[in-house]
């Protein structure tokens, strides 16, 4: 739960939510291996993606508004910072993997 608000509460439930339907999806493959829920799947993984992407610039692009009007910023500060930025972009990744990997499973048990 630390993570998830530390990463920014609004991209990573978000993220959360695209993750656990993603994780639905691939589940309900096994029963019903459609094309339309293998097109879901590459959908709504690469937007979780790009979405972490985007939240990853906009926490870039705050963190270095900071710097100008402070001037002086300690190197730890500017760590963190950056550590909270890549927390959306690494659930975003991890999002789209695991649904890459359902649809590789579900390719490679199609049958003909």
């Amino acid at each position: 739960m630390h993570l998830i608000n530390e990463g920014g509460p609004f991209f990573m439930v978000s993220l959360l939510i695209l993750l656990f339907i993603t994780i639905y999806l691939v589940a309900k493959g096994f029963k019903n291996n459609s094309e339309k829920n293998v097109a879901l799947i590459k959908a709504i993984t690469l937007f979780a993606l790009v979405f972490g992407l985007f939240g990853f610039i906009l926490g870039l692009i705050n963190a270095l508004d900071m710097i100008p009007s402070d001037g002086n910023i300690a190197p730890g500060i500017l760590a963190g910072g950056i550590k909270r930025g890549i927390l959306p972009p690494t659930l975003g990744i991890f999002t789209f993997l695991v649904g890459r990997f359902g649809v590789l499973i579900f390719t490679l048990i199609k049958k003909e």
